[in-house]
């Protein structure tokens, strides 16, 4: 038997050449891997651990802490790519090299809380001082050193046990250490004597177990006889090696082909010196982390890669309640401007209004305001499927509310314009039924472009990832954000035809506006009101799309603005419409029906006169009553006209028969007053009709040809034509026009005395009763 063998290029050697020699070695200073081969080495025994001993060790710790991706950097070959995003790096390389390599890593940050490095133990004690000024050479101070190596984890054999179990020899590891420390007399230490004390332990029984198996054996040779060429004893000393099993100072010695199975023992480097953390025990296959000793430089073991958690970015439930309690609100408000244009419907006020109309407007507000629910549901409270169907429930109710609320706004403006801008007196009777044909009209042009929308390009859930980020919370992980989009194919251009399609009916509704501006009733004049909403409208949207573009990456902001923005427009848009009406018709709902007229005063005469338009009602029942005073309107003309005829006739009559004066003074005088005042136009008790009271009708004995025969024959064309004649006609017939014809074109009213009237002409010319009541409309 060999005991002994240090070197690895000598044992090698001479572990190679015991096979014919028919010798076991056993060393305990030799941990090269190359030994360990036993096809090669089959009388090779040691029982310090080989150099390989920690792999397993190494494994046990890698699994601990859940470390599956690993890099070796090794003196001799690198086999660590810093490309491949590792974290926990195993080194194989001596303590001068490790200088450098800890330098290398301070320099490109590969130390701190994210990384590991796991090198071997068995350097010398305080190794990193010896190289210190190696290590100042390529310019890498002292405190950069220890900064990058802190928290690194050294693996070697254990070199006595740490356990206070009496030994083989009778003594513990710790009792045995102390007598070893008295007797080496200021010798240095070596980390091998523990091993080389119980390789002599490991020998004595080695030939004691030999001893006793030839004793027991039938041949009755004893262990003397042994012989470099007996093959036969040196089978038997072989096996009684491989049956060694004891506790020695460095633990359970136990031998596995050949090879150790002992103790590797874990140091971490920790300001700046080396503490045991824990220990493997081979034998047993167990690791033992010493509580409370092992340090990292994190809150938490670092991980074996950098750990992507994807995070989708959620709207925030706070903030979702907030806006879901304002829509809440909106829509109340919505429900109580409903209540009120139902409640009212039949007030004149309303009724002049289009009160279905208003209802169409408040539906669209509410759709609007519903549309903000949908809008906050992402993917942490619905799944992706529900998402992905809300996208496109959404932009459909969104669409659809829009168009509703604003067409019916413009619907009933377009008629009050289709009417007030007759200017050909036509019949004109809109009804309710072919306003919800109009906005009928818009919401189908809605529904075709969604409709070949969705069968075309489908709105779809789309994840979109951003750049990682640090945890907030310090953990050693990347965080990427996802964020939940509604997209499609071409998203640019279905965007594109919906809001030129709405700006179109915006433009509309403007034009509207405008055109009916001088309305002079107020109840049916909306125009102020529409182009403050259509301003407003389009304000907060060009603002709440430009913003939201720019804020797609955060989506409490993105959800917050699109919010804002319809709550803002619905509602302004529902006050603007509502709250007028809702004041005027508690404080003077009257004055909103009524036209606005223009009257001449004696210091309005120098004023250029406007012409202003009325009209009695819009409605249903109002166009009924409007086409009949239309009707009557044109029969009383004719009716004025004939009668001025008659009345030209009759005072030519009386002007050339001056004998006949005194009696039409005195008989008929009254009669032709009456003639002469148009006062005998009267409203009935049907609120619309007037009737003529025409006395010539009344009285039709009456007769004016009782002339003299000496004043008939003279000769008509002579007494028409004469001066006397012509200025008796126009002092008649110009107050008789002016009164009958230009109240009809809003020149002048019908109560004040003409202005054509000659100051010069005779009283009874002049005379003209001060009240006419002429009912004449623009209409």
């Amino acid at each position: 038997m060999v005991f002994g063998g240090v070197c690895p290029s000598v044992t090698s050697i001479i572990a190679e050449s015991l096979q014919g020699w028919n010798l076991v070695q056993l060393s305990f200073a030799a941990t090269t891997p190359v030994l360990a081969d036993k096809k090669k080495y089959p009388y090779f025994f040691r029982t310090v651990p080989s150099d390989n001993a920690v792999n397993p060790a190494i494994l046990k710790l890698l699994k601990h802490y859940q470390w599956k991706r690993v890099g070796t950097l090794t003196q001799d070959v690198q086999r660590f790519s810093e490309g491949n995003d590792v974290r926990i790096i195993l080194g194989q390389f001596d303590q001068n090299m490790a200088a450098k390599v800890f330098c290398c890593a301070y320099e490109e940050n590969m130390y701190g809380s994210k990384y590991q490095w796991i090198i071997p133990g068995w350097y010398e004690s305080s190794w990193w001082e010896q190289v210190h000024t190696e290590a100042n050479s390529s310019r890498c101070l002292r405190k950069n050193l220890l900064a990058a190596m802190e928290g690194y984890i050294g693996v070697d054999f254990e070199p006595l046990s740490s356990k206070q179990i009496k030994t083989i020899s009778g003594k513990t590891p710790q009792q045995y250490e102390r007598e070893y420390n008295n007797k080496r007399s200021g010798v240095g230490p070596s980390k091998f004597h523990g091993y080389a004390y119980d390789g002599i332990w490991v020998i004595a029984k080695t030939l004691q177990r030999a001893m006793e198996t030839l004793h027991a054996s039938s041949r009755h040779q004893r262990i003397q006889d042994f012989n470099y060429t007996d093959h036969t004893l040196g089978r038997i000393i072989l096996n009684a090696m491989n049956e060694t099993n004891f506790f020695g100072v460095t633990g359970q010695v136990v031998f596995r082909n050949g090879e150790r199975m002992g103790t590797i023992k874990f140091t971490q480097f920790q300001d700046s010196r080396e503490v045991k953390v824990g220990e493997y025990n081979a034998v047993a296959d167990t690791l033992e982390i010493i509580n409370d000793t092992i340090r990292f430089q994190g809150s938490e073991p670092p991980k074996d890669k950098t750990i992507i958690l994807e995070q989708l970015r959620k709207i925030s439930l706070p903030l979702y309640s907030i806006l879901s309690a304002l829509t809440i609100l909106g829509m109340i408000m919505a429900s109580a401007f409903l209540f009120f244009n139902i409640k009212n419907r039949n007030q004149k006020l309303i009724k002049m209004s289009s009160p279905y109309m208003n209802n169409l407007i408040i539906l669209g507000g509410m759709l609007s305001y519903a549309s903000i629910f949908l809008f906050g549901l992402d993917g942490s409270f619905v799944s992706e499927k529900t998402f992905e169907t809300l996208c496109t429930v959404r932009t459909w109710i969104l669409t659809v509310g829009y168009t509703t609320a604003f067409g019916a706004m413009f619907a009933k403006t377009w008629r009050v314009h289709a009417i007030f801008k007759n200017v050909k007196m036509k019949k004109k009777i809109i009804k309710d039924q072919k306003l919800l044909v109009i906005v009928g009209g818009m919401l189908l042009i809605d529904l075709c472009i969604l409709i070949c929308w969705q069968a075309v390009d489908p709105l779809r859930r789309t994840v979109e990832r951003y750049s990682m980020e640090p945890d907030p919370a310090g953990r050693d992980i990347s965080i990427r954000p996802l964020l939940e989009h509604c997209e499609n194919t071409h998203m640019t251009i279905w965007l594109g035809i919906v809001y030129a399609y709405k700006g179109l009916l915006m433009l509309f509704g403007c034009f509207l506006a405008w055109e009916t501006r001088n309305v002079s009733i107020p109840a049916l004049n909306d125009s102020k009101y529409i182009g403050m909403s259509v301003y407003n409208v389009g304000i907060m949207c060009i603002i709440g799309a430009a913003v939201s573009f720019l804020t797609r990456d955060q989506p409490n902001v993105q959800f917050c603005i699109v919010a804002l923005v319809i709550i803002f427009c619905s509602t302004i848009t529902l006050c603007l419409v509502f709250v007028p009406k809702l004041i005027t018709l508690r404080t003077n709902p009257d004055a909103a029906t009524q036209n606005r007229r223009f009257q001449f005063t004696q210091n309005q005469k120098k004023e250029d006169s406007k012409t202003s338009t009325s009209v009695t009602s819009v409605n249903q029942a109002s166009t009924s009553r409007l086409e009949g005073l239309q009707s009557e309107n044109h029969r009383l003309r004719m009716k004025i006209t004939e009668l001025d005829k008659d009345l030209e006739e009759v005072t030519m009559q009386l002007q050339d028969t001056p004998e006949k004066t005194t009696y039409i003074k005195q008989n008929h005088y009254q009669e032709l007053n009456d003639i002469l005042n148009l006062g005998n136009f009267t409203e009935g008790t049907d609120g619309g009709k007037t009737i003529l009271k025409n006395h010539l009708d009344q009285n039709p004995q009456l007769q004016w040809n009782t002339t003299e025969p000496s004043r008939t024959c003279k000769d008509p064309v002579e007494d028409i034509n004469s001066p006397e004649h012509i200025q008796r006609r126009l002092s008649l017939q110009l107050p008789i026009l002016h009164h009958a014809y230009l109240p009809s074109i809003g020149g002048v009213d019908a109560s004040c005395v003409s202005p054509c009237v000659s100051p010069t002409a005779s009283p009874r010319h002049r005379h003209v009763p001060p009240s006419f009541r002429v009912m004449v409309s623009g209409l």
